[in-house]
């Protein structure tokens, strides 16, 4: 039975790695916000009209004008479909940043993890060394440069459209809206931009004279650790939690999505549906096609993926031969 360990879900609270992690991440969305605001102050940039159609379902919510408050939104399969760090993943496979050797090594952990639903600490540690070990000795900078192409080319597209409304909404509001994935704060930092919204909060890689070491500042920001960049951020920002709002397709963010006053499961796995039912919070989805209420439809499609985009990454290399 030990071996089936993994299966087994367990509660998993704040460490000090936590804390770190989630304070670093903090740290550097603040300040790529605060350079991202100079930068358009700089340039006039053309307006963009927000989608004007229904009226909100609940119109008390968001409440403008409210500075007190702002809106934190998951990235994998919240705001997007798909995970974030795979997409680059096949982005940096594609420019030969590794072999098809690692790339399955890649897709077999992620595929773990989606079906685990748990950290296993060796397992975790092992798929953060693999992925740490690729962008080792590249500059901050280039990786930046190559993620502005990879959003074009994987990105872009997966979108969820229902998701984007929301986060206008609070924009609309005059809130500031963020990114909170474990995806590199690099990453999430192009994604946000691109979408228009305040900034985000990541997985803090640690680099040196701009270039990464191949080291993390504290660990990942994933579940107890996504709450604590949120309440490091809340703090320094000024904001109210009890008047803020949260959203995520998983379980995994429970912690950050009880920190608020406002939370919402979008698209969610079957441990969070039924959470959000047994806490009254609400509910959204945008899947097409599939009842989300399945068991392990969530897992089966994250993996599907995975699997997938493996596969039309190695039929990329072979044809290039």
């Amino acid at each position: 039975m030990a071996a089936l360990g993994w299966l087994t879900p367990r509660k998993r609270s704040a460490t000090a790695r936590s804390v770190l992690a989630g304070e670093a991440s903090a740290e550097a969305a603040r300040k790529t916000a605060l350079v991202g605001a100079e930068a358009e102050a700089e340039t006039e940039a053309p307006a963009i009209e927000a989608p004007r159609e229904e009226p909100p379902a609940e119109p008390e919510f968001p409440v403008a004008g409210d500075d007190l408050a702002a809106a934190f939104f998951d990235l994998d399969n919240t705001v997007m479909q798909g995970a974030a760090i795979f997409h680059f993943g096949r982005g940096l496979y594609k420019r030969e940043f590794f072999q098809r050797r690692e790339l399955a090594r890649f897709a077999w952990q992620q595929a773990w993890f989606r079906l685990a639903g748990v950290e296993d600490p060796e397992h975790m540690q092992d798929a953060r060394d693999s992925a740490l070990s690729i962008v080792k000795g590249h500059k901050v900078s280039e990786l930046m440069a190559i993620g502005e192409e990879i959003y074009d080319e994987y990105m872009a597209e997966r979108i969820w459209p229902g998701t984007r409304a929301l986060a206008q909404a609070h924009l609309d509001a005059g809130q500031k809206v963020w990114l909170v994935t474990a995806a590199p704060v690099e990453t999430a930092t192009i994604i946000a931009r691109r979408l228009g919204l305040t900034g985000a909060l990541g997985t803090v890689a640690e680099s040196v004279d701009g270039v990464y070491t191949g080291r993390l500042v504290g660990e990942p920001l994933h579940g107890p650790a996504k709450a604590e960049a949120v309440r490091a951020l809340a703090a320094a920002e000024g904001l109210d939690l009890a008047r803020c709002a949260a959203y995520s397709d998983s379980h995994n963010d429970i912690p950050m999505l009880s920190l608020v006053g406002h939370p919402y499961a979008i698209n969610p796995d079957t441990k969070l549906r039924k959470h959000a039912r047994t806490n009254d919070w609400r509910l959204r989805d945008y899947r097409t096609g599939r009842k989300a209420v399945k068991v392990g439809v969530p897992a089966a499609a994250g993996v599907g993926a995975i699997a997938g985009g493996a596969a039309a990454a190695i039929a990329l290399h072979r044809r290039r031969k």
